[in-house]
């Protein structure tokens, strides 16, 4: 596939269209992700693992694992979402753990923003896969609760047998 600059991420980011959401996304992604907490003055991030393990419906859960840092705190940390593809697989419906609709994830371009209001804080969302192997994610959540940016890496996990 060709690659396409795309001016609006960052002046010299290339991304990679993506056919398949579903198959792209399925199986065990390395994450990294620095966290700037405007609110409280706090600088953080978390190093773990993603895994997008497939659901009898055709979906996917995705698992979050791995040791959050912020301020003065370490530990682990959890998170879930599902990914449901009623349209086929390049285009997926995102919820939250507890079932609520988050947004709508379409990367056949390589790229995609996305908007999420929840109660009066405002989610900002920015997607863009780099290599057939590498993705990103951006988030800035702002409003009267929240006011943060995060940035997660995603690189696929090497499977037994191969280099990453």
């Amino acid at each position: 596939m060709s690659s396409v600059e795309v001016a609006a991420v960052e002046p010299n980011a290339r991304v990679r269209p993506v056919a398949d959401l579903r198959a792209f996304l399925l199986g065990v992604w390395s994450i990294s992700r620095t966290v700037k907490d405007a609110r409280s003055g706090q600088d953080g991030g978390f190093e773990g693992r993603a895994l997008f393990a497939p659901l009898p419906d055709g979906g996917l859960l995705l698992t979050e694992s791995g040791t959050m840092r912020l301020g003065g705190y370490s530990g682990p940390a959890e998170q879930t979402y599902r990914y449901a593809f009623p349209e086929g697989p390049g285009r997926a419906q995102v919820f939250r753990h507890d079932g609520m609709p988050f947004h709508e994830l379409d990367l056949t371009t390589g790229s995609a923003d996305a908007v999420h209001l929840c109660g009066a804080d405002l989610y900002r969302g920015s997607f863009r896969v780099e290599r057939h192997d590498e993705w990103v994610v951006e988030w800035s959540v702002n409003g009267p609760r929240k006011d943060y940016h995060m940035v997660t890496r995603h690189i696929r996990a090497a499977k037994d047998g191969e280099q990453a």
